[in-house]
């Protein structure tokens, strides 16, 4: 079974007034847009993290920003913690509830309120769906560049709390390089417009703050969001190899060529075995691993940087090399990378996707190590991930009907957490740190950069309500962390590399 929501909480709010909490939330809010039956907050009682699981005091379903303010206020007035939600794809525990608060959810606010073609710039709520921008602006030629895996689900609104990427991140950016404007409302009912329509905005560059902040400084209620014209023309090169290591050093000298391909992933072998029932996407089954070298532009210059793509990998000891032959392979090549997750998912009862990142020239380092964990706590991982970036997704398999199973696929993903951060890493590349990465902060951060942390938290938010127990761990349960870790004898060393 999933584990309960039962950690240490950092603040104790458990003198809220439940009833009077739902008395107010009610004069606020239509009937249908109030939750507080047990059935109907099961439906939130986690997100896609489902190991970890707690039913609020109620959800709140606003259909405005004016409606978002008057729960915002009324949460504040009661000091009612306050976790905001988007679609609930999210892969840390970011959007787990409080059993002392309200679930916020962003569901209903799903327009798209403008789309400038000559401005490049759609305007967009954060109920809206990443997959429905393009949707919307395919007629004009034009995209919405980041594209998780979960695209067709996630909204904007999570997109831009966790910094999301996806496989076209490594040339054309995460959230933070495709959004230029947000609304975001204080835990206290301010509203603040960030950012502009324009290259640049004056003053410190508080956007890029508030993106990835992970709902722990406000509520986004309206984004502006970049759009990218469509390439004349996309080709995937995909490369086998016999040997992990050589697939690791081909990523790195793919980019020291000076080639920043549209996409460049990588799955192992235990991925690729997953994946081909489920999608068919073509892969070779006898590779070690396999790259999705991604090439857009014009046909010229797809056609002069897959040549030179080729010529890398062939070099680099790939066995097979083949070029996707019409858009419809292309995008077969990338369904099978995209449904990596739920192709475990048919394989396994139960798996827990990390999200590391290390320099991409330890990539194969870190596969090997990783190949030795699983000898180490009987547990089987698949690697998928964003290799030209060098985001890391190992996938680990294990049945929470096992006793034990869970407490060691955790020690496991910590594990890989701590030699990210050892390789010159971080602890997490885009799915936030939430409620799972909490104990791993405390590896790579230092209490001064923690304090420096909660100052920017206390700013936004001085009485914690906005997401509590979650990203930032307090200096106390670092503490609790180190000294219980050290005695388990897991760290050979107290002082890790850190950024």
């Amino acid at each position: 079974m999933q584990r309960q929501h039962s950690h240490q909480q950092d603040q104790d709010f458990s003198d809220v007034d439940g009833s009077g909490l739902i008395a107010a939330l009610s004069a606020l809010l239509p009937a249908e847009a109030l939750l507080t039956a047990v059935e109907d907050l099961k439906a939130y009682e986690c997100d896609g993290l489902s190991a970890y699981r707690a039913l609020p005091l109620a959800v709140a379903l606003p259909e405005n920003e004016a409606q978002v303010i008057g729960v915002l206020r009324t949460c504040y007035q009661r000091g009612v913690p306050v976790v905001a939600r988007g679609a609930g794809t999210g892969l840390s525990g970011g959007a787990l509830p409080h059993r002392h608060g309200v679930v916020l959810s962003l569901a209903k606010m799903k327009r798209i309120l403008s789309l400038d073609p000559a401005a490049r710039l759609a305007v967009v709520q954060p109920g809206v769906r990443n997959l429905a921008i393009t949707e919307a602006a395919a007629p004009h030629g034009l995209y919405y560049a980041p594209d998780p895996s979960s695209q067709i689900a996630c909204s904007i609104g999570g997109n831009i709390a966790e910094n999301s990427g996806g496989v076209h991140c490594l040339k054309y950016g995460l959230t933070v390089h495709n959004v230029v404007r947000i609304r975001l409302v204080t835990i206290d009912g301010e509203v603040l417009e960030i950012g502009n329509h324009g290259l640049d905005a004056p003053g410190y560059d508080v956007l890029a703050l508030l993106i990835g902040s992970e709902g722990l400084l406000g509520v986004v209620t309206e984004a502006t969001v970049k759009l990218t014209p469509k390439p004349e023309l996309a080709q995937v090169v995909m490369a086998s190899f016999d040997d992990i290591e050589k697939a690791g050093d081909a990523v790195a000298a793919i980019i020291a060529a000076g080639i920043i391909p549209a996409g460049l992933e990588m799955m192992d072998k235990a991925a690729t075995a997953a994946v081909e029932p489920f999608v068919k996407a073509g892969y070779d089954l006898n590779a070690d691993a396999i790259l999705l070298c991604e090439s857009d532009g014009t046909p010229e210059e797809v056609a002069e940087e897959v040549a030179a793509m080729r010529a890398v990998l062939q070099q680099s000891g790939a066995t097979e090399i083949r070029v996707s032959r019409d858009e419809a392979e292309r995008v077969r090549f990338w369904a099978g990378r995209k449904a990596a997750f739920p192709a475990v998912g048919r394989i396994s009862p139960d798996y827990y996707c990390m999200d590391g990142t290390i320099p991409r020239k330890r990539i194969a380092e870190m596969l090997k190590a990783i190949a030795a964990m699983e000898k180490k706590y009987g547990l089987r991982c698949a690697n998928v991930f964003h290799a030209g970036d060098g985001n890391l997704h190992p996938l680990i398999m294990y049945d929470a009907n096992i006793p034990g199973e869970l407490e060691r696929t955790e020690a496991f993903g910590a594990e890989i957490l701590e030699l990210s951060v050892k390789l010159g890493g971080t602890i997490t590349g885009e799915h936030g740190v939430g409620f799972e990465k909490i104990n791993a902060m405390c590896v790579q951060f230092a209490s001064e950069e923690l304090a420096a942390f909660h100052r920017i938290k206390s700013a936004f938010d001085a009485k914690g309500l906005l997401n509590p127990d979650k990203a930032v761990p307090t200096l106390h349960r670092c503490a609790e962390f180190g000294r219980m870790h050290v005695h388990a004898g897991q760290l050979s060393h107290p002082e890790l590399p850190r950024f």
